[in-house]
């Protein structure tokens, strides 16, 4: 079953490279919801591209984050690698793969007590959109 999923894990990404690799722009910023299926608690948290975030006993680090381009459909997917600590603070590997947003369940994390899914990725909090248009000379009123 892994190896089926895998497999289609990679002809999804392989059509998605041949037909849009020039159409994907790479964003700094993955947004991730988590369930916790023992308390039912969805949390939905940013994480960062390169720095790990925890949810529970996950640790999470974002790799690459890639978003479509605007006139293509709409699709974002992250490569994200998931330890889980264990007894004595030992990290096992739980997934490791790319993950996307419009198809949660094609790659997924197998987990009995989390969840974890892509929503978006995109732009950094708090960064300022680049300005359009000519500016220069002119002033607010």
């Amino acid at each position: 079953m892994s190896a089926t999923k895998g497999l289609l894990s990679a002809l999804l990404l392989a059509a998605l490279s041949a037909s849009a690799a020039a159409e994907t722009t790479p964003e700094p910023v993955a947004v991730l919801q988590g369930l916790d299926k023992i308390t039912a608690r969805v949390s939905k948290f940013e994480a960062p591209v390169g720095a790990p975030v925890q949810f529970g006993t996950l640790a999470i680090r974002v790799r690459d984050c890639e978003k479509s381009s605007p006139e293509d459909t709409p699709e974002s997917a992250a490569f994200l690698e998931i330890d889980e600590s264990r007894q004595s603070n030992v990290r096992t590997r739980v997934f490791s793969g790319w993950m996307f947003a419009s198809s949660p369940a094609l790659s997924a994390l197998q987990n009995p007590v989390y969840d974890v899914n892509v929503l978006d990725c995109r732009s950094a909090s708090g960064s300022s959109p680049a300005p359009s248009g000519n500016t220069a000379g002119k002033t607010a009123r």
